[in-house]
């Protein structure tokens, strides 16, 4: 089971020295990827109109762009894998994304992971310009598009979101193509992943109900022709949830989930410097012994 970090960044802060400190720290502790989460735009919750639902991130959540600190660090470390978990795909534009993505990819030397989702802000799809109401179907399409662009260097295609005329990028990626993984539970999603995707993302804790979705998502796989063994299921683990006598008994429900990965997420643990989130991580590796 490979262990990664989910990186703080509600609480990082933005300096620069910080943010490289922190990822040479965690590869230093033998962790081997680093997921970021997304978002482009956060609302006002006050906002005239209202903004209905479960709201988890606001406009006073700072978030780096996934691309652009992917590119950063590159430069900075040698082995961490680059993982989005997710990039809301629908609300970028999808050659884009390609572009950037195998720019990550070369500059790093092919550690990028993309994964993906449909997104739940409908106010940041309004101002990105994006149909909030289509994100399903158009995000199937775009993971079609994206790995012809990362394996031809010519493309023609016509689809109902798309239209390519003889182009491509250029330079292409090292990883041809770039590992694609979804995040999200429903029925249709695990349909759409076990027809495209190369793992998942599951959500909440390790469960009998968890475990239901993990043999669901295998018959889906299997009717598609496809062996689950080769499909990634990487799970998450809250240390401020999770009691510390708890970790090892987590680590080994995961694994009999099938998991091949684990990101540890220290956000809202009430740590006041990047140096805690380390100590927090130091512990998790010594006493879980992964």
């Amino acid at each position: 089971m490979k262990l990664g970090v989910v990186f703080p960044q509600l609480e990082i802060g933005n300096d620069p020295a910080t943010v490289k400190d922190y990822a040479q720290a965690i590869e230093e502790l033998g962790y081997r990827f680093l997921m970021v989460y997304e978002h482009v735009l956060g609302a006002n919750p006050d906002r005239p109109g209202g903004w209905e639902g479960w709201r988890p991130y606001t406009y006073e959540h700072p978030f780096h762009e996934p691309f652009v600190l992917f590119g950063y660090l590159a430069g900075c470390t040698r082995t961490l894998e680059f993982v989005t978990g997710i990039l809301v795909l629908p609300q970028r534009p999808t050659a884009l994304v390609a572009k950037q993505a195998a720019e990550v990819d070369l500059l790093s030397g092919g550690r990028l992971r993309l994964g993906v989702g449909i997104g739940w802000n409908d106010v940041e799809f309004e101002g990105l310009g994006y149909n909030f109401h289509n994100r399903g179907k158009r995000i199937e399409e775009q993971v079609v598009v994206l790995r012809k662009l990362w394996t031809e260097p010519l493309v023609t295609f016509k689809g109902r979101y798309h239209t390519l005329d003889d182009v491509g990028i250029n330079p292409l990626p090292l990883q041809r193509p770039i590992p694609i993984w979804f995040g999200g539970m429903a029925d249709v999603v695990l349909r759409r992943m076990a027809r495209l995707g190369d793992g998942w993302f599951p959500g909440g804790s390790p469960s009998t109900t968890l475990a239901g979705k993990v043999e669901q998502l295998h018959r889906y796989l299997q009717e598609m022709g496809r062996d689950p063994a080769t499909f990634g299921i990487e799970g998450r683990i809250n240390l401020c949830r999770t009691p510390r006598a708890e970790w090892r008994d987590r680590l080994a429900q995961w694994r009999q989930l099938g998991a091949t990965g684990l990101a540890v997420n220290t956000m809202n643990c009430g740590f006041n410097s990047p140096q805690q989130h380390i100590e927090a991580l130091r512990q998790f590796r010594e006493e879980s012994a992964v």
